[in-house]
């Protein structure tokens, strides 16, 4: 089934879990696209069944709290950042709920954290205005770049580049390889005092760069160019959230959640809004991204959503 405009707008909610007694910060499916792990701030970590639509465990970070949980490529482990008492990334095997390893090197809130797609690395930006590189083998810092502004950060889907948006205003991409060196690129964008920026996302076509921000507005980049191809606006957010924006797994659409409950979805290429869904979220909906694998989509306030379409083109 190939995703079109019409399946799109076909989309309904079709479970709602309230797991959570607070907003739901972060979620991660599984590259298999079976499971989901959310990570809340009421310091749980939900685990989700994304086939049979049912949570299957709660486990839970109370000294720490949790936040930016990623799934690494062994089964069953993932690494989360801090939101209590220190700003060290924690590996935790969800298998016996015991700690692999810490990360320790931040002296601020960590803001992005990046698995390769490919291998063991993985980058975290932070708010001390650095990015540091990591092997899940070492707890030691592979890589620190000092920079002249808070990062969001992200590897390419070929994990050989990763592209890091400083001060709300620049994009920069390192070979990971030689990354000491500098950027190979950067791309200066127009400064928009009104918000600031809270995330950076490749599509997984590598072509085009998502830059999402704590404002009412998108952006799309050509990943080669750095020039900027779409603004997207239109959506609700006043309040100045951290709204997870999203590519669909085939790069053709972009999905934003708002602060009233409702999805807005466009067309990446042409830039026009193909869809307005309702999730009927109590909150905002802080977290949005489609399975890889499958023909479905989950949305997160404090509650989590599963949609599917509900008509096949």
């Amino acid at each position: 089934m190939k995703l079109t405009d019409n399946v799109l707008r076909s989309f309904r909610v079709a479970k709602v879990f309230r797991e959570n007694s607070d907003k739901i910060n972060c979620f991660d499916f599984s590259s298999n696209g079976e499971t989901i792990i959310s990570s809340s701030d009421d310091d749980s970590l939900v685990l989700y069944d994304c086939q049979e639509g049912k949570p299957k465990r709660t486990l839970y970070s109370k000294k720490y709290g949790v936040d930016l949980i990623r799934y690494t490529h062994a089964a069953n482990t993932v690494v989360y950042s801090s939101n209590k008492i220190d700003d060290t990334i924690r590996y935790l095997s969800l298998h016996d709920n015991k700690y692999i390893r810490y990360f320790p090197g931040h002296n601020k809130r960590v803001t992005s954290l990046s698995m390769s797609p490919v291998d063991d690395t993985f980058i975290s930006g932070s708010l001390d205005k650095t990015i540091r590189l990591w092997d899940l083998r070492s707890p030691n810092c592979q890589g620190l770049m000092h920079l002249q502004g808070k990062p969001v950060c992200s590897f390419d889907p070929e994990g050989l580049i990763f592209a890091a948006g400083i001060n709300s205003e620049m994009v920069k991409l390192y070979d990971l390889r030689s990354f000491d060196k500098g950027p190979f690129a950067t791309f200066k964008l127009q400064y928009d005092r009104t918000c600031e920026w809270t995330g950076l996302k490749f599509s997984n076509d590598g072509k085009l760069i998502l830059i999402s921000t704590n404002g009412g507005a998108l952006r799309i980049l050509d990943a080669f160019k750095g020039a900027v191809l779409h603004s997207f606006g239109g959506y609700n957010n006043s309040k100045g959230v951290i709204l997870e924006a999203s590519f669909t797994p085939d790069s053709q659409f972009v999905m934003i959640g708002s602060e009233d409950g409702k999805i807005h979805v466009w067309n990446a290429e042409s830039g026009m809004k193909v869809a307005l869904l309702d999730g009927k979220h109590t909150g905002p909906i802080t977290c949005l991204q489609f399975n890889p694998k499958f023909m479905t989509f989950a949305s997160a306030c404090s509650n989590m959503a599963f949609w599917l379409p509900t008509i096949d083109d």
